[in-house]
């Protein structure tokens, strides 16, 4: 099946807007110099379709081509990373563009995708939590449960993070290795959630997770400002009991607790702030436990950019040879 191995179409519109310019430019020089010659531009013009299409298949080879798939040996930490996604009404807000749930599948996929060899799993809360994902190497299976997320996965009522936290510790415990059974992993978590929280007090499982050693990352989706939260449909607010308009705002403090009482670390997500790449880090550093580090087979797109880069490459070489030879003098 044909895909495309970096699918940034953006770059490369904006790639294709800056060779369009650049050959404009070469057209005027190239009847200034034909008028300089006494020659009509039509004789200099000649190769702008061979640098047309040198030039499209440079973007070509940019998007990388893929046609099947191919094996690719990636080293994995031997890593259990659970993601907590909260599914609440109020992700639906739009203070983050297009919406708080939306921002944050499209930051989930890219956090998938920087682990490839290593087992995820994902579960999602509300007023409760439920396991949506267990730990899995097939990625395939987790993108597809990211894509379905939605606010109406779980039903109504007011937001805990205490039940995801106590699911995940409870996983965790399912998950100790008996003895002389296979080597421990590294365990760590990541809490996506605009962090407004009306469950119990989340001491009691911070402590306990504490001494598991697991790492709970939180990234904080919203902003101070807040936004109205949709009403079911989409198409008016919700109201409270005053009939004025219900505000979610980003609730910092329920995350950073989380995240400083197990040794992780808070990250904001919104229009302004980017805090993914700052996550990726950690996660990536996190100490590797002995023994638990090894190689996988992973299944990635076969990029076979190096055809239209090979044949660019041909045509611009082609290219300088006959302006050599076009401006050389007759003898």
């Amino acid at each position: 099946m044909f895909t495309w191995a970096y699918p940034d179409f953006a770059s490369a519109i904006l790639g294709a807007g800056l060779l369009a310019l650049l050959l404009g430019l070469q057209v005027q020089r190239t009847r200034r110099l034909g008028r300089r010659l006494g020659l009509g531009s039509r004789r200099l013009a000649w190769k702008l379709p061979l640098r047309l299409v040198a030039g499209a298949l440079l973007l070509l080879a940019w998007l990388g081509p893929a046609l099947g798939m191919r094996s690719q040996a990636v080293r994995t930490s031997g890593l259990d990373l659970w993601l907590l996604v909260d599914v609440s009404h109020s992700m639906d807000a739009a203070d983050v563009t297009p919406t708080r749930l939306l921002r944050t599948q499209a930051a989930l996929a890219e956090l998938v995708a920087a682990f490839p060899a290593d087992r995820l799993g994902l579960i999602v809360f509300g007023s409760e939590a439920s396991v949506q994902c267990p730990l899995t190497y097939d990625q395939t299976s987790l993108q597809l449960f990211l894509s379905t997320l939605s606010t109406r996965l779980l039903p109504p009522g007011p937001t805990t993070l205490r039940a995801p936290l106590d699911l995940l510790l409870a996983r965790l415990g399912a998950a100790s290795p008996a003895a002389g059974a296979a080597p421990p992993r590294a365990t760590a978590a990541v809490v996506l959630s605009d962090g407004e929280d009306f469950g119990e007090n989340l001491e009691p499982v911070l402590r306990e997770l504490g001494r598991t050693g697991a790492r709970v990352y939180t990234v904080g989706v919203g902003t101070a400002v807040g936004g109205p939260v949709p009403a079911p449909g989409n198409r008016t607010s919700l109201r409270d009991a005053k009939g004025r308009p219900v505000v979610s705002r980003l609730r910092e403090a329920s995350l950073l607790q989380v995240a400083a009482q197990t040794g992780g670390q808070y990250v904001p997500l919104n229009n302004r702030e980017n805090g993914l790449p700052t996550l990726l880090v950690g996660l990536r550093n996190l100490p590797p436990t002995s023994s638990a580090a090894t190689s996988r087979l992973v299944q990635v797109a076969d990029n076979r950019y190096r055809y239209p880069l090979g044949i660019a490459l041909a045509l611009l070489l082609l290219d300088s040879l006959l302006t050599v030879r076009v401006l050389r003098p007759e003898q």
